[in-house]
């Protein structure tokens, strides 16, 4: 068996075509997809239906998966795969006012998977079991190609800032009620650096998006707009790929170089999706 890899744009972000990811992937072709990974950081995997147990056989290839947080709005916490769903168990749409909706819509905010963690994740993989008619989509952006448009004057600058990433920090940028005592004190804020540099290829890439909340030693503003400024930069359309769901499509990404969101749909339509998140490697 042989992948063939089809690049989605200049910057990043490819096809990959030609394995069965709920079979065993000989070791070869896993090597081809672990190079397409380090080298486009989103890979897009089309027409693979799986099973939860499917997916985690898979996704384990790459290195240890994490738990879901214990908050109560967390579907299957503890487990290692988190259900992103606005289908009831009695298969009703959840109403978009619903608190659960309301916790979710903060995956359309651009954000790294699980910088708020003092490991914060390598890779996420998630697959589209089912998916709206229209809308939903989900989009990247590339913090290595942002960082390569930098000046080496403002690359020098960022060098050695270090930013505290907290979840409860961006939840309440929706609303400052949704997270309870339990569920802060489970995740406190943690420091990450600024600029990453991945291990394999050490090409290096901002690491920011919505849970980053101040720069560690700045005035607390200056931090805050230096940040806003970086996270516009990131998501210039230069920088985007945007991912238009088929049902079945496993789509991966490199967490520790882009940043991503969920878009809105027709909340009459069901979308359900199915996450796995690797552990990634400390920073600082």
């Amino acid at each position: 068996m042989t992948i063939l890899v089809n690049r989605l744009t200049d910057n990043f972000a490819a096809e990959i075509r030609g394995v069965d990811l709920s079979q065993k992937i000989p070791s070869g072709d896993f090597a081809d997809i672990k190079t397409a990974f380090e080298q486009h950081s989103i890979l897009v995997f089309p027409d693979q239906p799986l099973t939860d147990q499917q997916q985690i056989i898979f996704s384990e290839r790459f290195g240890e998966l994490e738990k879901t947080i214990n908050s109560k709005k967390q579907s299957g916490a503890g487990k290692p795969v988190t259900v992103l769903t606005n289908v009831g168990k009695g298969g009703e749409v959840i109403a978009p006012e619903d608190r659960r909706m309301v916790f979710n819509t903060g995956n359309q905010m651009w954000h790294t998977d699980s910088s708020f963690k003092p490991v914060p994740a390598m890779m996420s993989l998630l697959s589209g079991r089912e998916v709206p008619s229209e809308g939903g989509e989900t989009e990247f952006a590339s913090m290595r190609a942002a960082y390569d448009g930098l000046d080496d004057k403002q690359k020098n600058e960022l060098e050695h800032l270090i930013c505290i990433h907290d979840f409860a920090y961006s939840r309440s940028l929706i609303d400052t009620s949704l997270l309870d005592r339990e569920d802060r004190h489970e995740l406190p804020p943690v420091r990450q650096a600024m600029i990453r540099i991945n291990p394999v290829n050490r090409r290096k890439n901002l690491f920011l998006g919505a849970h980053a909340s101040y720069v560690e030693g700045w005035p607390l503003e200056k931090g805050r707009t230096l940040i806003i400024e970086l996270n516009r930069h990131i998501t210039d359309n230069k920088y985007i790929y945007k991912h238009t769901w088929k049902r079945n499509d496993l789509v991966i990404w490199d967490n520790r170089c882009a940043l991503h969101r969920g878009r809105p749909w027709q909340k009459i339509d069901k979308r359900v999706m199915h996450r796995t998140t690797v552990v990634g490697s400390m920073t600082v």
